[in-house]
């Protein structure tokens, strides 16, 4: 019998700190009430919450995903967060474009350097309340 353990964590995102933090967004407040549809967006910038705020996203079927707000190619500063735009997140800085039902780069360059997809939060959901956390 083989056994496989892999204890590479990945590789990590130089630009961005991972923050701890714990968040509620209550659906049922005017504020978070766009989540109760699939396919839309919120951001929340509320202090405290990862290091430019959060987008969380109703991605269908009571499942919500939660991306960083900073954008993840470079140091946080003056025009590093993300500006929502429908489905997508935008970076000012470089015009780099982000999807918030992945956090994947839509517009990677091919210039051979190494970019970095959104840094993901957990979420869960239980009697209309998301709770994003790391």
């Amino acid at each position: 019998m083989l056994l496989s353990c892999d204890d590479d964590p990945g590789i990590r995102n130089p630009f961005l700190q991972e923050v701890g933090f714990r968040f509620e967004l209550n659906l049922s407040l005017p504020l978070y009430s766009p989540l109760t549809n699939t396919g839309n967006a919120v951001y929340v910038g509320a202090n405290g919450v990862g290091t430019r705020g959060v987008f969380v996203t109703n991605v269908g079927f009571d499942q919500f995903r939660a991306f960083e707000a900073s954008c993840p190619n470079h140091v946080p500063n003056e025009c590093s967060t993300l500006e929502l735009t429908g489905q997508t997140a935008l970076c000012n800085c470089e015009d780099f474009e982000y999807s918030l039902f992945t956090g994947q780069q839509l517009s990677r360059p091919d210039d051979g350097n190494r970019y970095y997809d959104m840094l993901e939060y957990r979420t869960t959901f239980n009697g209309g309340v998301v709770v994003v956390t790391n």
